[in-house]
């Protein structure tokens, strides 16, 4: 495909943004991302616009001022460490992050219709889920999930693996409308744990090209801060290297008239879900919750 599907760390940086995915940068529709680094004491205002948004602290601790409502979040030393709180922020507000410690932030967004009021998710109400079996386990915060926390059009979760287990598996999609599948556009920003700087994982996203058209297909070695995006077709596994265990933010977003994940698995893989029956779940999972490590 002519636009570029996988983004190394720092190649989309713009704005004073460490990373900066637009609707336009993607040539889609709806979803956005970007991640902030603050230096201790420092601040960035923006408005929102067209797009709900939420802050999300990587590592770190901030204040959120929205319109006026002022919302203190307790954030985390980094994402393996702890399921975070985090802030909801609607389209047409000013919004401004400040960090006293300095620290990394995400800030997924969609384009919606509809201006909810701005609102604190709490670490506790995230609900974690263990998806999986054996060294396809790994662990859901349902932060902004459909069912965990109430948007307009903004879906999004974060999952953690284990290092030398696979997710995002069996391999699926989200590109038509019909029953059991909606339309999502996904980006998967990536962050990597274990000892050392060299840590990496690997991501597939696959499509056989049409007649008269192109397909997709992405097997990106990813490192901590890279991004891959997902316009179509199916994606799965993302790998995790023994000894790292691989974490990734997943931003979803379609025109779908509620709020969805609802996906199609790849019929050759599909098998792998039965296969589950029967198998223990990795005992390394939970990694953390609002508590802590595990």
């Amino acid at each position: 495909m002519a636009r570029r599907l996988y983004l190394p760390d720092g190649t989309a940086a713009a704005d004073g943004f460490r990373l900066t995915v637009t609707p336009q940068d993607a040539e889609w529709t709806y979803g956005s991302l970007r991640v902030l680094d603050l230096a201790p004491g420092a601040s960035r205002t923006l408005d929102t616009g067209d797009s709900e948004m939420i802050v999300l602290p990587l590592s770190g601790g901030c204040r959120v001022e929205i319109d006026g409502t002022v919302l203190d979040l307790d954030g985390r030393p980094g994402v393996f460490s702890r399921v975070t709180d985090f802030a909801y922020a609607p389209r047409d507000a000013r919004l401004t992050v400040h960090s006293a410690g300095g620290g990394r932030f995400a800030l997924p967004a969609a384009r919606c219709e509809r201006r909810l009021t701005p609102a604190y998710g709490p670490a506790e109400a995230v609900p974690v889920e263990i998806r999986g079996a054996g060294p396809a386990t790994r662990q859901v915060n349902n932060f902004a999930s459909p069912e965990g926390f109430a948007c307009d059009r903004l879906v999004a979760v974060e999952v953690l693996t284990p290092g030398g287990n696979w997710s995002s598996y069996p391999p699926h999609k989200h590109d038509e409308r019909r029953p059991g599948e909606a339309v999502l556009e996904e980006i998967y920003y990536f962050e990597i744990g274990g000892p050392g700087p060299h840590g990496f994982g690997y991501q597939r996203v696959y499509e056989p090209a049409a007649a008269g058209g192109e397909g997709v297909d992405v097997l990106a070695e990813v490192r901590h801060g890279d991004v891959v995006l997902v316009p179509r077709g199916y994606h799965g596994p993302s790998m995790a290297a023994p000894g790292h265990p691989l974490y990734y933010l997943n931003v979803l977003a379609g025109p779908h008239p509620q709020r969805t994940m609802a996906c199609c698995d790849d019929p050759a893989h599909h098998w792998v879900r039965a296969s589950w029956d029967g198998q223990a779940a990795d005992p390394r999972v939970p990694i953390c919750d609002a508590g802590g490590p595990r």
